[in-house]
């Protein structure tokens, strides 16, 4: 048991018992919170809060663990929901803003005018981080700083109004290891490093009044042995919900791990079977194109081949008009020489015709010389 004896320090103002204990119990200790958080000062401090009856939910089915929230309002003006969250389960933030919601509606009371609604602001503390700087930084966003306040406002003009529930969110985490400077950051401080602190300690450190008050109220000699066991069974039930919560990440992480694995099988086995109906496709296109070039191969032969045949076919009427032209020339010829003969032959003949005419002429003359 972590808490059986009394020692000289603090109690865990995470602690449900201790929370319980500091903030519900003593209202001018939760209005300096309040005050400090919401930066209220002047005329806008809160002086006075009366507590309200508040409501629990289970944390996780079938653990004892509940969230806690000190509700209250102060006199006059808005309402309040004040809670410590240690850890960070399934729709915190969806819960967060139905619940002051509900709060602000539930306030109606049956036949009242709307006027009489009054303002919600839900201030939830917690131990973990929302808004991861890395994320932020990665997104070329702001920062959301260790306190932060929520609340509407206009998209193009960034004019806020509608601020009836507004939220507050302290990520005790990003307190880091910085000395705290102001306020707020010495409550973050305190709501997560009291129980490693002692009284001597703080002696010279300029915390407010209800901070001081605060931590005399979590003094842990102050606790009956009731209370130190009800802070042992919390821290108990806190721890169980966190191994709970730890084996369902393992197994969400270990399920994650076995589909990405599963995926990345799928994905590098359609990648092969890609690959594989892209060598087909490659194969198939170069046999096309192969059996294309064959083809025009083939119809270039045919077309050479029917050329050839055309070329040898104009060889053959060629040689053959060369052969009907000799024939014609031989033929020519021929003819001239027939005629050629034939003019001779008639040439001898006409000679030898004038040569006997001759002949008979010199017979006739002689003939007459005679006579």
């Amino acid at each position: 048991m972590r808490c059986q004896t009394a020692r000289v320090g603090y109690a865990d103002l995470k602690n449900d018992v201790v929370f319980r204990k500091v903030f519900g119990q003593h209202p001018r200790v939760l209005a300096g919170l309040l005050n400090d958080l919401l930066e209220r000062s002047g005329d806008r401090e809160i002086t006075e809060l009366e507590y309200l009856p508040g409501e629990q939910a289970p944390l996780v089915l079938g653990l004892k663990l509940s969230i806690l929230d000190v509700r209250c309002r102060e006199r006059g003006g808005a309402t309040f929901i004040v809670e410590m969250q240690v850890l960070h389960v399934t729709g915190f933030l969806n819960r967060v803003v139905y619940n002051a919601c509900k709060a602000y509606v539930g306030a109606l009371k049956k036949g009242a005018a709307y006027g009489e609604l009054v303002d919600v602001v839900a201030v939830s503390i917690c131990d973990f981080v929302l808004w991861p700087d890395a994320e932020r930084d990665a997104a070329t966003a702001p920062r959301v700083p260790l306190v932060s306040r929520w609340s509407m406002a206009e998209q193009a003009s960034g004019h806020r109004a509608l601020g009836q529930v507004q939220y507050v969110f302290v990520e005790l985490p990003k307190l880091g290891d910085e000395v705290p400077d102001s306020a707020n950051e010495r409550w973050a401080a305190l709501f997560a490093h009291a129980q490693d602190l002692e009284p001597r300690s703080l002696l010279d450190l300029p915390l407010t009044t209800a901070q001081r008050e605060a931590l005399e109220l979590a003094r842990e000699e102050t606790f009956t042995q009731a209370e130190r066991d009800a802070i042992e069974r919390s821290h108990e039930e806190v721890d169980q919900v966190r191994r709970t919560l730890a084996a369902a990440d393992a197994r969400v992480e270990a399920e994650t791990l076995a589909r990405a694995v599963a995926e990345a099988r799928v994905a590098e086995a359609e990648a092969k079977i890609a690959e594989a109906e892209a060598h087909v496709a490659r194969a198939s296109s170069a046999r096309a194109e192969a059996e294309e070039k064959a083809a025009r191969e083939s119809s270039a032969r045919a077309e050479a081949e029917e050329k050839a045949a055309r070329e040898a076919n104009a060889r053959a009427e060629a040689e053959e008009k060369a052969a009907r032209e000799a024939n014609a020339r031989t033929e020519a010829e021929e003819k001239a020489a027939r005629e050629a003969g034939a003019r001779t032959e008639a040439e001898e003949k006409a000679a030898a015709a004038e040569a006997r005419i001759r002949e008979l002429e010199a017979l006739l003359g002689e003939g007459r010389d005679k006579a």
